[in-house]
């Protein structure tokens, strides 16, 4: 300290030095707990991250991670009582290390004995057929469903011509059929096995969920873009269950996903384009609750043409009574619940059935 500064007992001004600073790279992130880990009655809490260095660009908004690092208090602007300074202090996480745990197809590392396994089905017969039994092994029948859903999450190159057209080659499926033909089961078995997927229910879902909220940034206070569900699906499976109980107004939103596979935006000055190559899952019930024969397709499923278009594969799931059937199912069902797995289905079923 200089005699001056000491004279007028003056603590002196601080000049930031940049060409003396080391500049890193900095991401703030939110993680939220998982669904299986929510203590009872209680909703997801969120957690605020800060990542420097390496760290950084290391997830994707969607990712399930696995983060260590340091608990520490938020410095606050104004520590006196009255100057308005909060008793309770902010807290974040700085983290030192993140692993991801539900990687994606691309991000996948094989094993010597998963490369093997791959290998041995794969020189076998019948591998298609085997693989869509293996889809939701403890539902019964449904054979042509659970084929399209493997094709589905295997999904297919985007393909791009000479002139720039994109042709995409993800494929949406309609489920609509009579209540208690287990189509949400099938959804909730999809979203559990594709690397990026999200299951979201259509009466809770509005437009901004599912394509994207303008928010503001608690850092910057500048107003940013969070993606919704389609967005946090991408290069994944979207699942939407009750999509029939949806508004019209919410449901034009998946109009431009379902085809273009980008979500345009234009709010609070933010004018951009999303990405969303997602694949569409929805399921739906029949006006009526139950789908009634005597009237036609379009009569049944009350939605309009051009979102029905978008969809390439429609399946019609009738609960037909059938005592045979009723019988193999229901044997089926008690023997998933006896040996808690599906797989043993050959033998006693197909014996009922001829019988």
């Amino acid at each position: 300290s200089s005699d001056t500064c000491k004279k007028n007992r003056s603590p002196g001004t601080l000049l930031m030095q940049s060409r003396g600073s080391k500049f890193v790279k900095f991401q703030e992130i939110r993680i939220q707990e998982l669904m299986e880990q929510v203590p009872i009655g209680h909703t997801p809490r969120c957690v605020s991250i800060r990542l420097r260095g390496e760290l950084t660009q290391k997830c994707a908004p969607g990712d399930v991670v696995t983060v260590a690092g340091i608990f520490l208090p938020a410095p606050q602007q104004q520590q006196s009582f009255t100057g308005g300074g909060s008793l309770v202090s902010d807290t974040f996480l700085e983290a030192l290390s993140i692993v991801q745990s539900k990687k994606s197809y691309a991000a996948i590392e094989l094993d010597d004995e998963s490369v093997k396994i791959v290998r041995e089905a794969a020189v076998g017969h019948d591998v298609y057929n085997r693989l869509a039994a293996a889809v939701a092994p403890e539902i019964f029948g449904m054979e042509d469903v659970k084929k399209a859903l493997l094709l589905q999450m295997v999904g297919a190159p985007t393909r791009v011509l000479p002139d720039g057209m994109k042709i995409r080659g993800d494929i949406n499926i309609l489920l609509l059929g009579d209540p208690g033909i287990a189509k949400s089961q099938l959804l909730k078995h999809v979203a559990m096995i594709a690397p990026r997927s999200v299951y979201t229910s259509g009466k809770g879902s509005s437009g901004v969920g599912l394509m994207a909220a303008v928010v503001k940034d608690t850092t910057t206070n500048e107003f940013v873009l969070e993606g919704g569900s389609l967005v946090l699906a991408d290069m994944g499976v979207c699942c939407i269950d009750e999509f029939d109980k949806m508004e019209d107004t919410d449901r034009t939103a998946i109009h431009e996903v379902m085809e273009q596979q980008t979500i345009s935006i234009a709010k609070a000055g933010i004018t951009t384009t999303l990405n969303a190559r997602t694949s569409v899952l929805a399921a739906a019930n029949p006006v009526a609750g139950r789908y009634l024969t005597s009237r036609s397709p379009s009569e049944n499923i009350n939605m309009p043409a051009a979102l029905l278009s978008r969809f390439d594969l429609n399946f019609i799931l009738l609960d037909t009574p059938d005592p045979a059937a009723d019988r193999a199912r229901a044997e089926y069902i008690v023997n998933v619940h006896i040996t808690n797995t599906g797989r043993t289905m050959a033998s006693t079923t197909t014996a009922v059935v001829a019988a």
